[in-house]
C-alpha cells in the first residue's frame, strides 16, 4: 500500500499529540471504548476525548461503531501499523546521517591529530 505525504502528515500529526497516544493506549488495552471510558481513565473531559477520537478517526487510526447511544471505537491496526513503519523510515534515515556526520567528525580529528603530530616534528 503507497501512502502519500499528506497521509502520513495526517498520521504523524495525530500521533504526535501525548493526550492521543493516551487515548490509542487505552483503546487498545480495552479492545475497544466509548469517549466516556476513555475519559474515565484520562485526567480530560470527556469532550475533550471526543475531539481527539475526532483527530485519530481523519487519520483512519480509530473507527467508530455506533451500538444504540454509543459510538464504540477500536483501533485500526493497520494504520497504526503504517504511522509506526513510516516513524522507523525516517528513525532509519536519520541514523544514516548521524553515521556520516560521526564519519566525518572522526576523519577531521583524525586530520587534526596527524597536523599536530606533523608540527610538533618539524619544530
Amino acid at each position: 500500500m503507497t501512502v502519500l505525504a499528506p497521509e502520513l502528515d495526517e498520521l504523524w500529526s495525530a500521533v504526535a499529540d501525548p493526550t492521543r497516544r493516551r487515548v490509542l493506549d487505552v483503546i487498545l488495552a480495552r479492545g475497544e471504548a466509548t469517549a466516556t471510558t476513555v475519559a474515565g481513565e484520562l485526567p480530560v473531559t470527556r469532550q475533550a476525548v471526543a475531539k481527539q477520537l475526532a483527530v485519530l478517526d481523519r487519520a483512519g487510526l480509530v473507527e467508530g461503531r455506533r451500538r444504540g447511544r454509543e459510538v464504540r471505537y477500536a483501533v485500526r491496526p493497520e494504520r497504526l501499523d503504517i504511522a509506526a513503519r513510516s516513524m522507523a523510515d525516517v528513525a532509519a534515515e536519520w541514523d544514516a546521517r548521524l553515521v556520516a556526520i560521526k564519519r566525518i567528525a572522526e576523519a577531521a580529528a583524525a586530520a587534526q591529530r596527524e597536523h599536530s603530530i606533523r608540527q610538533k616534528e618539524s619544530k
